[in-house]
């Protein structure tokens, strides 16, 4: 078959290419970096993109927050979408709608219009395009080759946001002012449209993609799902983690507004902390939690490490003459929050959940954990609005203890595992001594 080629009828993994299953993994795991780059653009560009849409901090972060609202709501529908509709067809429209919209945010329309474009993405993006992100790459594969892969693909993914964002970064530094914003927003909309007309010839029918049996909603499972010992804890613990990987997006600013950090060392900054940092952080910390057979205890390390560096942060005398070694500490806090976040998911395995409820829990934990995204932004975008500088401590003590809180959760977690097992082994020695 050809790589290009649209393919006749329906086929397996067996029947693609080496090449052709490589191109897949890597389509998918470059578009899941780029769709999301223009609605989070203000973790790296925030100085630039407020000032180019002549908005305030706290309407920065409400164009995030309408964007997450949206998602929330079509996290846990997404997956039913996913077992309705082919593959191609969902990524294909999912790319090409987005892009449109991406051009629509380039005109740098006003903050009201803004609005109703994130919430847009947030359906074309999650709704759409979001069930195809896991499910390709795992109709692309064998069952046990489905680890390898998706951490192949984590690594493009870095990368691939790495590569985007120094581009982006080059554009801002050539083009200041709004045209580099624009341009900048232009750029990542074309890179959005081509990867939609790449999906259209390149993902084929697969055999077996379409569940006709899927239901929308099934409250069984839902009820399944969260009794089981130590979801709950679970969850909240990603919510906590998800919101200390956020907070890291505000030493951004906080390099520019404490330390008068130049733009374009900032930028690098915020890249490498953003996409640059994923490429070590990820596969070690996930290492280390393979290592120690506990992913809730590595995540729990990665919290320490973060409150370690939030306290310098709050330590750290704001002067300028310091915004090297502050750029430093960023980068050191965006390893550890990188790190425990991207495997913040992995206690959903370590509960030991059923197959058969795996994806209603893995919802809910996208609904809980991705939660932060609704609120935070606009919360601390407003204290820098009403306090400047001196907002930062309040957002980075806000940090701690959210990581204070991901902790006791984690903690919890093991607990419940350890009761919820001690348990059932006293249960299964009680039934071998009944029949003996």
């Amino acid at each position: 078959m050809s790589l290009l080629a649209k393919s006749k009828g329906e086929v397996t993994y067996k029947e693609l290419s080496t090449l052709h299953k490589w191109a897949l993994v890597v389509l998918i795991s470059m578009g899941s970096s780029i769709i999301y780059a223009p609605m989070y653009l203000k973790g790296v560009f925030y100085d630039p993109l407020m000032q180019a849409l002549g908005c305030t901090n706290a309407d920065l972060g409400l164009m995030v927050s309408a964007y997450a609202t949206a998602a929330m709501i079509c996290y846990l529908p997404s997956g039913i979408v996913a077992d309705k509709f082919r593959m191609r067809t969902l990524a294909w429209v999912g790319f090409i709608a987005t892009a449109v919209l991406v051009f629509a945010y380039a005109m740098l329309p006003s903050v009201q219009i803004c609005l109703v474009l994130f919430v847009l993405m947030g359906v074309t993006s999650i709704l759409i395009w979001w069930g195809t992100r896991f499910k390709v790459i795992r109709l692309c594969c064998e069952e046990n080759e489905y680890a390898s892969k998706i951490g192949i693909s984590y690594s493009i993914y870095g990368a691939t946001g790495l590569v985007v964002g120094l581009i982006n970064a080059a554009i801002i530094a050539a083009l200041s002012g709004t045209l580099g914003v624009q341009v900048m927003i232009g750029f990542l909309g074309v890179m959005i449209a081509l990867l939609g007309i790449a999906s259209f010839f390149l993902i084929p029918d697969f055999k077996g993609e379409i569940n006709k049996d899927a239901k929308l909603f099934s409250l069984k499972e839902a009820v399944q799902a969260v009794k089981h010992p130590g979801v709950i804890w679970a969850c909240i613990a990603y919510f906590c983690v998800y919101a200390v990987y956020q907070g890291a997006t505000y030493t951004t600013p906080y390099l520019t507004q404490c330390f008068n950090a130049d733009g374009n060392l900032v930028n690098v900054v915020g890249l490498i902390r953003t996409y640059g940092i994923g490429l070590v952080a990820g596969p070690v910390v996930g290492f280390i939690a393979t290592k120690i057979k506990s992913p809730s205890k590595a995540i729990m390390g990665g919290l320490v490490l973060s409150v370690a560096a939030l306290v310098g942060f709050i330590l750290f005398p704001q002067d300028p003459s310091g915004a090297i070694v502050a750029s430093v500490l960023v980068v050191v806090f965006g390893f550890t929050t990188y790190g425990a976040f991207s495997i913040g998911s992995s206690p959903l395995s370590e509960v030991k959940i059923p197959m058969a409820i795996f994806g209603t829990a893995s919802g809910l934990l996208s609904v809980v954990g991705f939660m932060p995204d609704v609120f935070i932004h606009t919360w601390y975008g407003a204290m820098i609005d009403a306090q400047g500088a001196q907002a930062f401590n309040a957002i980075f003590g806000f940090e701690i203890m959210f990581a204070v809180i991901g902790c006791f959760c984690l903690v919890m977690v093991l607990r419940t595992l350890k009761r919820h097992f001690a348990s059932e082994k006293r249960a299964e020695a009680d039934a071998e001594t009944a029949n003996a």
